[in-house]
């Protein structure tokens, strides 16, 4: 299935960029009246029909609104610090992409090697990936601010969680999610809106999660739970930084044993929460 990108949409018509027309006319040779499938990047696939077959400015007839194209019941938003070899970076923004991502927020810690972070990049690989892995929400690349500053940031009634290598008591990210949830004050569970009685799954995103509707995608809604998931640099938190966050309500959490890379918890991170909720 070929997916194309486009936010340019007017009385019914979609207009493809110079760089998404070139592909669609030049590279794949469709002609006017072929069938297209375009993405806006926030949710919604566009079934048309192709009008104008310029490889300069393709323009699509809409024919049907599918929103919540590939989508997932929660929104993700992954803090992660930039590593020194950008391209593990850029590897886990394109996987976490495939998997079920919604924001990807770079910070930088006290102990990050690497302090400055290009996004134009980044934000040509996520859309990639959304179009390869049939998504309709390409993810936001936010700008890089401190660590600090963004767990100042994040909502109070979030779901937050930070892995980090201090001791201490930790919890799994399955256990948080679970429907028994984490016996806390503010319990995670009662955040996940439950599953109605004798639901089916929602044809909306093809997963079998039969609480979420594309109505309520993309997010922004409460109907769906807001997750947030803090990932240190190679040096990980500085003790002031974990400090901050557990005193702001973050729950630490344990992605195993193992001693992971940046880029390898970030992964695992995103895998267990998409995992997690169904």
């Amino acid at each position: 299935m070929e997916i194309f990108f486009s936010n340019q949409i007017k009385d019914g018509v979609i207009l493809l960029d110079a760089e998404e027309s070139a592909h669609c006319v030049r590279v794949l040779r469709h002609r006017a009246g072929d069938r297209l499938s375009i993405i806006d990047g926030c949710g919604t696939m566009y079934r048309c029909t192709l009008e104008n077959a310029d490889a300069k400015g393709a323009a699509a007839r809409i024919e049907e609104a599918v929103p919540g194209f590939g989508g997932h019941p929660y929104h993700l938003t992954m803090a992660v610090c930039p590593t020194k070899n950008m391209e593990r970076y850029e590897w886990f923004a394109e996987k976490a992409t495939e998997i079920g991502l919604d924001v990807l927020a770079p910070v930088i810690g006290e102990r990050s090697e690497r302090k400055i972070l290009k996004t134009e990049r980044l934000e040509r690989i996520v859309k990639s990936a959304a179009k390869q892995s049939l998504k309709g929400v390409i993810p936001e690349i936010r700008q890089a601010v401190s660590v600090r500053d963004f767990i100042l940031s994040v909502p109070e009634d979030a779901i937050k969680m930070i892995c980090y290598c201090f001791d201490g008591d930790k919890h799994s990210i399955p256990e948080l999610l679970s429907p028994q949830g984490y016996s806390a004050p503010e319990n995670f569970a009662s955040l996940i809106p439950p599953t109605p009685t004798g639901a089916g799954p929602s044809r909306s995103h093809g997963h079998g999660r039969p609480w979420f509707s594309g109505a309520e995608y993309p997010c922004g809604d409460k109907a769906i739970p807001e997750l947030y998931v803090l990932i240190g640099p190679e040096g990980d938190f500085s003790p002031g930084e974990a400090e901050l966050a557990l005193g702001r309500g973050w729950v630490p959490v344990t992605l195993g044993n193992s001693r992971l890379r940046t880029e390898t918890a970030a992964l695992v991170a995103v895998t267990q929460v998409y995992t997690c909720i169904e």
